[in-house]
């Protein structure tokens, strides 16, 4: 290699300096055009020499790929921040009602990360053959009713929308054509989660996607956030036994740059709860008790308990308070319950978030 090395420097050396100092005299009355000659020779020999020094070819590469990673890395992460930039229209109707649409808002970072309103067809390529489970109160059906929308169309869901709303009852459903199962278990309250998570480990057979999300029961209930929290607490351990997750997690450590994003994650998902609006409220118990302080007081309690990703655990939050806040009160009719283009879009990004994680694109 060093024999190499000197060859390479006595041809630059005389491929240089010969022909320049030739050329000298003729060209020494044009200084321009004599430096321009240097040069291009120099650069010549540069190019000549670069295959002999490796080590200078492997870092030009490995600092261009290394910055495109990081920007990769970048992307990912930011595209997931943006996922809840919604914004909503409404249609007025013959009744004088209104129905919501929605759509992501056209800044420039959203629109660099492309999001997706996946039709029929690109949702069923994604949940092909996947086991779906939905657990919690009257939000995690909806967000149910608005999946199955999206992947049945509107007749099919006509035959089935009876069954899927009987009271405070589970529902379940396979989807032949793509081999989808889809379990929605009336869950409303945080001791029902943590059942259902350690019968999961019980039976070791574990959801593909799995969205949960309780707290509006407890709040009417209970009205206790602190008990909330414990729950919350104990919640967030079931996951971390349950799915393969960092150590960060089970030591319940947010902050610093040790976290790592569990293995399964974004497959798993909190449904946020609502906005709710006490005005609209249909008693007087939920006037009194569902206040904006005391869901402030629980969303507290859901943020110091680690169980989001957001704050260094294992859950993506999907943001209904969010989506029914900037939908309005012209999305609800009870201060409660929201349109379906609210749990449409949170359908949409949920689907997003997992193509997101799977470097996927449909």
């Amino acid at each position: 290699m060093l024999g190499a090395v000197q060859l390479g420097l006595f041809a630059a050396g005389v491929v240089l300096f010969v022909p320049m100092g030739m050329a000298g005299w003729h060209l020494s009355r044009n200084k321009m055009l004599f430096f321009s000659c240097a040069l291009f020779i120099t650069l010549a020999v540069g190019v000549h020499l670069v295959p002999y020094f490796p080590s200078v070819t492997s870092f030009l590469s490995s600092g261009s790929s290394s910055d495109s990673s990081s920007s990769v890395i970048v992307n990912r992460d930011s595209c997931f921040s943006l996922l809840h930039q919604v914004a909503f229209d409404f249609q007025e109707l013959s009744n004088n009602s209104k129905r919501g649409s929605w759509k992501w808002i056209e800044s420039e970072n959203v629109v660099d990360c492309d999001f997706q309103k996946l039709t029929k067809n690109d949702a069923s390529d994604l949940l092909n053959g996947s086991w779906v489970v939905v657990a919690g109160d009257s939000q995690a059906r909806l967000m149910v009713v608005s999946l199955l929308e999206l992947l049945l169309g509107e007749s099919k869901m006509e035959i089935i929308k009876k069954d899927l709303f009987l009271r405070h009852s589970d529902y379940s459903i396979f989807v032949d054509e793509i081999g989808m199962k889809l379990d929605f278990i009336w869950a409303p309250y945080m001791s029902n989660l943590t059942d259902l998570i350690m019968g999961f480990k019980e039976k070791k057979s574990y959801p593909d996607v799995f969205v949960m999300g309780a707290g509006l029961w407890d709040m009417l209930h209970v009205n206790n956030a602190s008990e909330y929290g414990v729950s919350l607490k104990s919640l967030k351990d079931s996951v971390v036994l349950l799915l393969p997750v960092s150590s960060a997690f089970a030591n319940g450590d947010g902050s610093g740059t040790n976290n790592v994003v569990p293995v399964r994650s974004p497959n798993l998902f909190w449904l946020g709860m609502p906005k709710l609006i006490s005005s609209m409220l249909k008693t007087d118990e939920k006037r009194e008790k569902m206040d904006d302080v005391m869901w402030q007081a629980y969303n507290d309690e859901l943020y110091r308990s680690k169980l989001l990703q957001q704050s260094g655990g294992p859950l993506f939050l999907l943001d209904v308070h969010s989506l029914s806040n900037n939908c309005g009160a012209d999305c609800t009719s009870d201060g409660m319950h929201y349109q379906g283009a609210v749990y449409e879009a949170a359908v949409h990004i949920m689907l997003n978030g997992l193509l997101i994680e799977s470097n996927q694109k449909l």
